[in-house]
């Protein structure tokens, strides 16, 4: 059996223990990286191909016959064509809440980080700001509590409710949750038009769909506080981020921590690097990333692997 894992390295810094892996799928072959153009080469032949971001489209599902398995790094699917593995009669396996504790815990220190103004708190610590104060402390950025504010969360599976736990224990915050687009309405949740001018705080964590791309727009952002904060840990296309770098720049939102992009890496720029945009923070997609959460998703991806060789349907999409 010819296995290969296209690109390793978006998973392991050399800091993990692929053993699990390796006796899963004996002779498999641990690749760093590979450029989209060189996956059909490199998959050629091939019964399992493991891999995280690159793209698996029809053509090269129907260009390998050989093709049993695609197994990959992550919760999200998008980059599979699932119908054309179908058709094709070719399996297709996530993996899920492998990485939940690292999520939860970068949403609250972005949270903690954006209402506490530690950037710009910092900043005037070093740069002499602080030095030349009157007084023996700065207060040049508004901080407030969140004890009894409203976290919005969008996306309810696992990740929105470990979120949604780490805020109300850690901070005593009160969540709300939004309905699901395209969704009947549900008893316990709120429509997002609904949602957006109650929260203090939203937190992104569902899947990118037709539904959901672009879901946070102007219009959207128009409806929240002028001290609403939003963290965007779960896919770049959900927010319109030239919409979102326009309300920050007017003010008109108090804050956002971004940890994904539509394009990444971002080799075109995005209106989020510009130099003028207040309170933000922008990070390479490593909210998942804990080493222990990089561990557990090398050894989901082995076990996955292992039943299917048994002939179980572990992690299926497909």
């Amino acid at each position: 059996m010819k296995a290969v894992f296209l690109d390793y390295e978006t998973v392991s810094a050399g800091d993990l223990d692929p053993a699990q892996l390796l006796r899963a799928v004996p002779g498999l072959q641990l690749l760093a990286a590979t450029r989209q153009e060189d996956v059909a080469a490199r998959i050629a032949g091939h019964e399992i191909v493991i891999l995280n971001k690159l793209q698996i489209d029809r053509a090269l599902i129907a260009a390998t016959p050989t093709l049993r398995l695609i197994a990959l790094a992550a919760t999200g699917t998008n980059n599979v064509d699932l119908e054309a593995a179908r058709e094709h009669g070719v399996a297709v396996c996530n993996i899920r809440d492998y990485c939940t504790p690292s999520v939860a815990q970068h949403v609250l220190g972005s949270i903690l980080a954006l209402t506490h103004r530690t950037i710009e708190y910092s900043r005037a610590a070093v740069n002499g700001t602080w030095a030349r104060s009157a007084q023996f402390t700065v207060l040049d950025w508004p901080i407030r509590e969140l004890r009894g504010r409203v976290l919005g969360v969008i996306g309810w599976g696992v990740l929105g409710q470990a979120t949604a736990r780490a805020c109300e224990a850690a901070l005593g915050m009160q969540v709300r949750v939004a309905n699901r687009v395209g969704a009947p309405p549900q008893p316990d949740r709120v429509a997002l038009h609904e949602l957006l001018p109650q929260v203090d705080v939203l937190t992104l964590h569902c899947p990118l769909t037709a539904q959901t791309r672009g879901m946070i727009g102007a219009p959207e952002l128009a409806l929240m506080k002028h001290d609403a904060l939003i963290v965007n840990t779960a896919r770049g296309a959900l927010i319109d981020l030239a919409a979102l770098a326009a309300a920050l720049r007017a003010r008109r939102i108090g804050g956002a921590a971004i940890d994904v992009l539509p394009q990444e890496p971002p080799v075109d720029g995005s209106p989020l690097f510009a130099p003028d945009l207040p309170n933000l923070i922008v990070t390479p997609h490593v909210a998942w990333a804990a080493r222990e959460s990089r561990q557990r998703c090398i050894d989901e991806i082995a076990a996955n692997a292992a039943d299917f060789l048994r002939g179980g349907k572990r992690g299926r999409a497909v």
